[in-house]
């Protein structure tokens, strides 16, 4: 199983594999630079050097970069949409001294424009900003529908993937707290799900997954992470989920509102609950 937590960057790449493999992690996601924005620290080789060392001696699986959260490529704002295309542009630039690895979005929010207009905008910075020579997978994260944000819905995400002209490129990042909330039934129906995705955007799409509970319930729309087991989707659905086919052999990412010893308890609870 290959399963981590979020974990900060400020103290270095190496410190966060070694960080990883103290909560018993062999995979981990960051923030490019800060959540709210802002200049990304400087890239440090020799560090990074010692992180792909320290992922190929303990069998990491691949980590996963996550874009600040201000990224907004859809924005009505155009000093937004410019701040979200030098954003991206930088981070995948960054992205190449960890090649092969991925790198999560989310797609955005429409603010009022509508959502074919969000879409449009989101593919013309996909188009912008991807290169035939990147080695590094995007990926677009499911959403839970507040506001005017874009890519609750799974046709959403198709229509952006197929309008992109280097869609090979692109991947997505099942959110479990966000399909919950979006009104897709992973509780009672993930086979179902699952299935729906794959009609519409092609299982083969899905490179990530992000492990958390909901704060509420099934299609509310709120977007509030709980604790594994704690929330509306239940401990029992999290080990269908990590067990299931199209899914067990992806890295799982925990995004629950936890410190260390938190996630090191989630870690060791859902390897228990993996077959």
């Amino acid at each position: 199983m290959v399963i981590g937590c979020h974990l900060s960057v400020s103290k270095g790449f190496a410190a966060m594999g070694r960080q990883a493999l103290s909560i018993g992690a062999n995979t981990f996601q960051f923030f490019t630079r800060n959540p709210r924005g802002g200049k990304a620290k400087e890239i440090d080789e020799k560090d990074i050097e010692e992180l792909l060392k320290l992922m190929v001696d303990n069998n990491f699986g691949t980590i996963l970069a996550h874009a600040p959260y201000t990224l907004n490529p859809c924005s009505k704002d155009e000093k937004t949409r410019e701040f979200a295309l030098q954003t991206m542009t930088d981070d995948l630039k960054r992205m190449e001294y960890l090649p092969g690895n991925l790198y999560n979005f989310h797609p955005g929010s429409h603010v009022g424009q509508g959502i074919d207009k969000g879409i449009e905008l989101i593919i013309a910075q996909l188009n912008a900003v991807l290169t035939d020579e990147m080695n590094t997978t995007v990926l677009l994260e499911t959403m839970a529908g507040k506001g005017s944000e874009v890519g609750s819905k799974f046709e959403e995400l198709k229509a952006i993937i197929d309008n992109t002209r280097l869609n090979q490129k692109l991947g997505v990042c099942l959110d479990t707290c966000h399909v919950f909330d979006a009104g897709y039934d992973i509780v009672n129906n993930l086979d179902g799900v699952l299935e729906e995705f794959d009609r519409i955007v092609g299982i083969e799409r899905l490179k990530a997954v992000h492990l958390n509970d909901s704060m509420n319930y099934l299609g509310c729309h709120k977007d509030r992470h709980q604790k594994i087991g704690l929330g509306g989707i239940g401990l029992e659905a999290f080990e269908r989920i990590i067990n299931h086919p199209a899914l067990k052999n992806l890295s799982f990412f925990l995004e629950t509102p936890n410190e260390l010893d938190g996630y090191a308890d989630e870690i060791r609870t859902l390897r228990e609950h993996y077959k």
